[in-house]
């Protein structure tokens, strides 16, 4: 993977770890509020119903964090093959399926006959639209599934990220909040800050070793 991709991911999992440091200061008592104006003001702890709403909050952020970090790594894969003018016979196997797949599932015909002038080279890159690679079910098990279908190694060391046992949590805390089958406050009532912080390590870990 290419030294942007782990750039983006260093820089989107510091704004979250950010997000969570403050909710920390939160849980901690050490940030309050302060309501009024300078000349009449009143300084007051943060509203408990307000901080599970803050930590549900952490889900979405964990989970966006995953999904854009895994689109940017097949993205990377498709402009490296692009930009080596690789043709479609020299793929491997499950590649070439999901070229074809891509190619099944995109229906506007017209913008592919436009960006395709040498079929072997341009269908691997016309027909492929990172907004249709993944729609809210990225967890530890399509991680794996993607890194044997691309060719690219998922293996960690299970003592540090659980095997990747969290992502499904988040997943499923983030698609419960999308779709609304729980309040924001029943996914944030049982979760510490310092939690989500240590997920946010957890999947540093399980993306990016080898």
């Amino acid at each position: 993977m290419n030294s942007t991709l782990f750039e983006d991911f260093d820089e989107r999992a510091q704004e979250v770890s950010k997000y969570f440091f403050l909710l920390k200061n939160l849980e901690q008592g050490s940030i309050k509020l302060s309501m009024g104006n300078p000349n009449n003001h009143k300084i007051k702890n943060i509203d408990v119903e307000l901080e599970k709403t803050l930590k549900a909050t952490g889900f979405l952020l964990l989970y966006n964090l995953i999904e854009s970090t895994i689109r940017n790594a097949i993205e990377s894969i498709f402009d490296d093959m692009a930009n080596q003018n690789i043709s479609f016979d020299d793929l491997k196997r499950d590649i070439k399926k999901i070229v074809i797949d891509n190619f099944k599932k995109n229906k506007r015909t017209d913008n592919l006959l436009n960006a395709i002038n040498h079929i072997s080279l341009d269908i691997i890159f016309a027909s492929f639209d990172k907004g249709k690679l993944f729609s809210g079910n990225i967890d530890a098990r399509k991680i794996r599934e993607t890194a044997e279908a691309y060719g690219f190694s998922c293996q960690t060391t299970a003592r540090k990220t659980q095997d990747g046992n969290d992502l499904l949590k988040i997943k499923t805390n983030r698609n419960d909040l999308a779709h609304g089958f729980k309040s924001f406050e029943e996914v944030g009532k049982d979760a510490t800050a310092e939690d989500l912080l240590q997920i946010n390590y957890t999947f540093a870990d399980f993306a990016f070793s080898n």
